[in-house]
């Protein structure tokens, strides 16, 4: 039986010497706050006002607060057992083989998406100095997309983030650190200088506080690119392998982000909400517009006559979402590293250079990130999608974290968290919802790749077959996972979001989602691995990690 009180970094196997590690928990919780604080400050604050009004500052507080019960589960899970791409490999120990193969390629076309979408939106703010984008209607709703000049730009800046994580962990966190002090600061400077050269209070009540109800509070949550918001809270687990002390620095990190982004993001939709010239909403907040709109926040401040800030703001929408795209190329390489070694992806993805940097991994996400650009040429076409993708990703988390309760109960917990059968099932709940509340026409697409990586999977197990090779998929553990996908699709098909059906209606979707995510929740527990199985793939995961000890080990001394 496996020592379950044994750190998930033991080397005594190897005899190699622990990894200098390199990312300490003011890195780590910089690495969770530097992708938080992305592209979606700069269009959230709006886009949450024209779909919710001034209720968009309660759906900043919702929002924060459903992803910070998800955080909750994976900041016990990510000082349990601290490895790269963490969110693949949790499932892969609870459930097994075919659990962690969704699970990573749900993570990864979602990751794998974000450094694209803060290209765009840096390139959004930037056509106030070159035709980078053009003005389009899609849908009914105005988007800003790529030209052919933003295109060829836009690949030389995906090319960047893929030189400067080529150079490794320990310039990427330097880098990182001078970033993050320059977006906290930023943000800082906005919230004070709109709510002291203009703030009226009329415009909380003038077109009613709640425009479109609940509704819209919560398409607002998901839409907007309010959870979107949020979703950088992932980096503390995806680079827990990097840390020095992940034990203390990965729920340091998750959670202290979580927490002071919620009140960062509710002061900047207060500020943006009160500056606002109330001329500019006498047709109602759904029609609030105004010159340069493209880059909000520094139209306003033009507006206001603060043309220093503006500038301020036209540089920072380079550099903030070129830091999150920065963090983003790191993580969706890691992600595939994960699954590499998890057995689930092609082995060449698991190998790194003499720098311990998984380079095909990475140039496997610039090439599809490259094609992302394609059919979501906008910040608003893209935000969406990405928003769904990765909340599906993040279910398994608060299933796996009770499972380990009964399945490992005398492993050592650093962070061990209180209530945990309520907070995981809040948390679980709290990811259907965001998905449901993203719309039909948005999941139509996210479950459209779902299916397209069961059809992929079909083909490496008839791979596996005819080469006579035998890797363990663990059906029996995964019975939750197809049912619970497919009951999310019929849910929000029949829902009232984004062109469903309309079936369910708010006074139904709650009860419904919430008896749905109990019963895969119970569903999950029940057919969980039994513990010799997850002990043995415990030791698999402490000989992993022992290995990038050696190989990244070897690679900090070039």
């Amino acid at each position: 039986m496996a020592d379950q009180n044994t750190d998930v970094y033991s080397n005594s196997s190897t005899g190699t010497p622990p990894l200098r590690r390199h990312v300490g928990r003011i890195g780590l919780l910089f690495a969770s706050i530097g992708s938080i604080i992305g592209s979606g400050w700069l269009f959230g604050a709006m886009n949450a006002s024209q779909i919710a009004g001034p209720a968009a500052v309660i759906s900043w507080g919702l929002g924060g607060l459903m992803i910070l019960l998800i955080g909750l589960c994976y900041a016990e899970l990510g000082a349990m057992f601290p490895l790269s791409g963490g969110v693949v490999r949790f499932p892969h120990i609870a459930f097994g083989g075919f659990s962690s193969y969704m699970t990573g390629w749900i993570t990864w076309v979602a990751c794998a998406s974000v450094a694209p979408i803060e290209v765009e939106a840096a390139l959004t703010y930037a056509t106030k100095y070159a035709p980078f984008t053009s003005r389009h209607t899609v849908g009914g709703a105005t988007v800003h997309t790529l030209t052919g000049l933003g295109m060829v730009v836009a690949v030389i800046a995906m090319a960047v983030f893929v030189v400067i994580n080529y150079y490794g962990i320990r310039w990427f966190a330097a880098v990182n650190n001078v970033v993050v002090w320059w977006k906290l600061a930023i943000i800082a400077i906005v919230i004070a200088a709109f709510m002291l050269t203009q703030f009226n209070t009329d415009n909380f009540t003038s077109q009613g506080f709640k425009p479109d109800g609940w509704h819209g509070i919560f398409t607002a949550i998901a839409t907007s690119g309010i959870v979107f918001s949020y979703l950088g809270f992932r980096q503390g687990i995806e680079l827990a392998g990097e840390s020095d002390n992940p034990k203390r620095n990965v729920p340091f990190a998750v959670i202290g982000s979580v927490l002071l982004t919620v009140v960062i993001y509710v002061l900047l939709q207060v500020a943006f909400i009160g500056s606002v010239n109330p001329s500019d909403i006498a047709s109602g907040w759904s029609n609030i517009s105004f010159t340069n709109d493209f880059g909000p926040l520094a139209a306003i401040a033009s507006i206001l006559g603060l043309g220093w800030l503006a500038t301020l703001l036209y540089i920072d929408a380079v550099i903030s979402p070129a830091g999150t795209g920065l963090i983003y190329t790191t993580v969706t390489a890691r992600i595939s590293y994960a699954m590499s070694r998890n057995g689930n992806a092609p082995e060449s993805l698991g190998r790194t250079t003499h720098r311990g940097v998984p380079l095909v991994s990475m140039i496997l996400a610039f090439v599809v990130g490259l094609i992302l650009f394609l059919p979501f040429p906008s910040w608003q076409q893209l935000v969406g999608f990405i928003t769904s993708a990765t909340v599906l990703s993040f279910g398994s988390g608060p299933l796996a974290v009770v499972t380990f309760r009964k399945q490992i109960p005398n492993q050592r917990r650093p962070f061990k968290l209180p209530f945990v059968y309520v907070i995981a099932f809040l948390a679980f709940w709290s990811a259907n919802l965001i998905v449901y509340w993203t719309g039909w026409s948005t999941n139509f697409k996210l479950f459209i790749a779902v299916l397209i990586g069961v059809v992929m999977l079909g083909v490496m197990v008839a791979l596996d077959a005819e080469n006579d090779r035998h890797i363990s998929w663990d059906w029996q553990g995964a019975v939750w996972y197809l049912p619970w996908l497919g009951g999310l699709a019929l849910i929000s098909w029949l829902g009232d979001y984004g062109g469903g059906l309309g079936v369910l209606h708010f006074d139904t979707a709650f009860p419904v989602t919430f008896v749905f995510s109990g019963i895969i929740f119970a569903l999950a527990w029940w057919v969980k691995l039994p513990t010799p199985a997850v002990e043995r793939y415990i030791a698999e995961a402490r000989e992993e990690a022992a290995e990038e000890d050696e190989v990244l080990g070897a690679a900090m001394s070039h």
